[in-house]
């Protein structure tokens, strides 16, 4: 499995962005998908997880503003970021964990000026 994010940029405090990620290859049917983020010198961290059942979950710093939702016909998972804030500035990774085996995509970087 490849995945491809994009989506990343530059945005004011109080904006939105939508990140993507695109799947190629074969993923089975019980399968999880996420978004990650990373700042310089801090680990890798949790932003939004989801299941092929449905759950998900988020960091408490991101509930109520940021939506993970992925579309099966296209293979794609998105990430909708509403009221960023400067402390969301990051490099953004995806991720799919299929049969025990966690893929990654690229960083997209993500910057919100105050």
């Amino acid at each position: 499995v490849q995945l491809q994010a994009s989506g990343g940029g530059l945005v004011q405090a109080g904006g939105s962005l939508r990140l993507s990620c695109a799947a190629s290859g074969s993923i089975f049917r019980s399968f999880a998908y996420g978004w990650y983020r990373q700042t310089p010198g801090k680990q890798r961290e949790l932003v939004a997880v989801a299941t092929s059942a449905g759950s998900t979950n988020y960091a408490d710093s991101v509930k109520g503003r940021f939506t993970i939702s992925r579309d099966n016909a296209k293979n794609t998972q998105y990430l909708q970021m509403n009221n960023l804030k400067p402390e969301d500035t990051a490099v953004y990774y995806c991720n799919v964990r299929n049969l025990g085996v966690d893929y990654w995509g690229k960083g997209t970087q993500v910057t919100v000026s105050s």
